[in-house]
């Protein structure tokens, strides 16, 4: 069992909902990222998700791809990123999960991205180009090494794609709340409820839902049937807001995400 498995193993014994909050690695650099990813922890966080930038981001909207440009500007790379993996891993001790896309794993060697991945303290990755039916190889390879490949599913997966889904999908499902990009949202569709209690009745495994939640009282509705709530762009905005004041930047950050972990885990379920 990975550290991913055993946060959902201890929330679930709690009667709590996980909350899992996103950041690029390396933006605005790879010191202030590594400070910012303590303050995360440190307020809350029962996932870390941490962005490995690509330079075709399908899935990421404008604020996420600014911070990709940010951190491949500043020379970041897969290997930097482990290191600092590595020496986060050393004080936080909550799971780290990669969001990356397929191409940066192939061009890393899938069997070695996986390897290394583990070796300096990650426990799974997310890939949001990857669909199901191609993803057979990095599965395979997970599999073998308890590493999770946690598989994406949307408003539009059919019933039975989402079992298969589920089905091969380690760690979590992630549901992605709208059709479209990465990027906070002011309102939500009222459907997003039915498809995840409709889907977490096909399957054990926990489906977190992630895109656009931005404030506390969505985190909060989110949870109130999914099983971890996903925030990305919004805690961007509060890195891109401070560029001016690194120290005021983290304080923010934490801040803020202290704010989005209140409301998740401020709705407590019945064991």
């Amino acid at each position: 069992m990975n550290r991913i498995d055993q946060a959902f193993k201890r929330l679930r014994e709690e009667g709590k909902k996980a909350f899992i909050p996103y950041v690029t690695a390396g933006d605005p650099d790879m010191a202030v990222s590594k400070e910012i990813i303590g303050a995360i922890a440190d307020a809350g966080a029962d996932i870390i998700e941490i962005g490995i930038p690509f330079s075709d981001p399908l899935a990421d909207g404008p604020t996420i791809q600014r911070a990709g440009d940010r951190s491949l500007s500043g020379g970041c790379s897969v290997k930097k990123i482990m290191n600092m993996v590595k020496e986060l891993r050393g004080s936080i001790c909550v799971p780290f999960v990669f969001m990356t896309y397929f191409n940066v794993i192939l061009s890393y060697g899938i069997e070695r991205f996986v390897a290394d991945s583990l070796k300096y303290g990650a426990d799974g990755v997310i890939v949001p180009d990857l669909p199901l039916e191609e993803a057979g190889m990095l599965i395979k390879e997970g599999a073998k090494q308890d590493f999770s490949v946690i598989l994406l599913s949307a408003p539009t997966t059919p019933i039975d794609r989402f079992k298969k889904i589920a089905a091969r999908s380690r760690g979590f499902v992630y549901y992605v709340s709208l059709t479209g990009v990465t990027g906070a949202r002011k309102t939500f569709s009222d459907k997003i409820s039915d498809n995840v209690k409709k889907f977490k009745k096909v399957t054990s495994m926990p489906v977190c839902v992630g895109f656009g939640i931005s404030k506390p009282r969505h985190a909060a509705e989110m949870a109130q049937f999914a099983d971890g709530v996903i925030v990305g762009s919004a805690i961007i905005n509060v890195i891109e807001k401070n560029m001016g004041s690194k120290k005021k930047m983290i304080k923010d950050v934490g801040k803020f995400t202290k704010s989005i972990a209140r409301a998740v885990h401020g709705v407590i379920t019945e064991n």
